[in-house]
């Protein structure tokens, strides 16, 4: 709202300084800065709400040191990320754009999805919370109306460069010729980018259209199958993550950063035209979205790490999850989660393994094994003793390590 306010102000009367909203890197500086100041300002107030409702952490005996101490501690503190996040936004940012209003959309469909699985595991008594079925029925819910909305909506498109014949040819003629005019119009596209390749560019409708090209009609199933698949899997491991002080928030803060350069990049005509990577028009203007995440995510931190004061629950998890993975969806990325979200993989490729192996083990010798001393893998170190903190740190550690890998694919193809 403040953007078109400052921009009318600008426009009509040549308000001083109403020209700074016009740059995205001033709004995304703001963005943080506001969302950073609403979620430890406002954040204290919602935790002793929470302490009022007695929304307090149930906790299972699961035989790790410092877990009883937990019992009582707030839960639902997702809320104050949600705010922290959303007020910012649509203060801030173009909210005529439609990267912007599918990540509004992701964060409430998916924070109402995890507000009622909270809500009915503390005031219902049910510690199963909301069944995996409905669950999983909302994540493909929302994987439906993303993969369907950056598939017919017409202004998601991207713009490719002209055939380097052309391009000679353009700056032959006139070598200051822009980098804008050395690229093609706007098309629609089922294209994303693979890391590590020199060609680094896949088309969805390839899987196929080698059968008939015919069938290109049809990619937009696939697309939307591939949403589906990225939404429930990104989320899903989230909220595995979500296990110890600390843990789930400070991972996302990192993956969720690192997202925002891609963003900024691939929305950039000459940055993309120098790293020689997709340009995708408007997507630029997520970058204010992911500042104001970031900013609430850290904010959040100063109540989430041990000894934590709130704990997220699955109202903050599943809302965590969604956005990431939409985010990676928007701007061609999702081939990189497996990198770049690389804690969160482990957490849910080690939740996997363990149940397989010991049903596995079950049928085979009649008595499960397991891999791990306890799954996700966070309480597998937790039973080696390990105190959380260092736990969360080293986590921490992997994760920039996993951040600079994928930033590093910009230029290593």
């Amino acid at each position: 709202m403040l953007y078109y306010v400052f921009e009318y102000l600008e426009k009509q009367f040549q308000f001083p300084g109403a020209s700074l909203f016009g740059y995205l890197t001033f709004r995304a500086a703001l963005a943080m800065i506001l969302s950073l100041l609403i979620s430890t300002i406002y954040g204290k107030r919602i935790i002793r709400f929470l302490q009022k409702q007695q929304v307090g952490e149930s906790i299972r005996d699961l035989g790790l040191e410092g877990q009883q101490e937990k019992a009582g501690t707030p839960t639902m503190g997702g809320i104050i990320i949600i705010l922290a996040t959303l007020i910012p936004v649509c203060l801030l940012a173009k909210l005529e754009n439609i990267y912007v209003i599918l990540l509004i959309i992701t964060t409430i469909w998916m924070g109402t999805i995890g507000f009622i699985d909270d809500y009915i595991k503390k005031f219902k008594k049910d510690k199963e919370g909301l069944k995996g079925k409905f669950k999983v029925l909302g994540q493909v819910g929302l994987g439906i109306i993303i993969g369907a909305s950056l598939y017919f909506n017409k202004d998601v498109t991207i713009k490719e460069k002209l055939p380097v014949s052309m391009q000679q040819e353009i700056l032959a003629k006139d070598p200051k010729t822009p980098p804008s005019k050395l690229f093609k119009e706007e098309e629609k596209s089922t294209k994303t980018t693979i890391p590590f390749f020199k060609e680094n560019e896949f088309d969805y409708a390839d899987l196929i259209t080698w059968i008939s090209p015919s069938l290109d009609k049809y990619a937009w199933i696939i697309f939307i199958v591939v949403s589906i698949f990225i939404i429930t899997a990104v989320s899903n491991g989230a909220n595995l993550t979500d296990g110890i002080d600390g843990l789930a928030a400070g991972t996302s803060a990192i993956i969720v950063l690192t997202l925002g350069i891609f963003a900024w990049i691939s929305g950039n005509i000459i940055f993309s035209d120098y790293l020689n990577i997709m340009y995708i028009p408007r997507v630029e203007e997520i970058t204010i979205y992911i500042a104001a995440f970031v900013g609430a995510l850290i904010g959040f931190l100063w109540y989430n790490t041990y000894p934590a004061q709130v704990f997220m629950g699955d109202t903050g998890s599943l809302t965590i999850g969604g956005i990431i993975a939409v985010i990676a969806i928007a701007v061609r990325k999702e081939w990189l989660i497996p990198v770049l979200c690389g804690i969160f993989l482990a957490e849910n490729l080690s939740v996997v393994m363990q149940v397989s192996y010991f049903k596995y083990t079950k049928k085979k010798y009649g008595e499960g094994r397991r891999i791990f001393k306890m799954s996700p893998l966070h309480h597998h170190y937790q039973k080696m003793g390990y105190h959380e903190s260092k736990i969360v740190t080293r986590f921490w550690i992997v994760g920039i390590l996993l951040a600079i890998i994928s930033i590093v694919t910009l230029k290593i193809r």
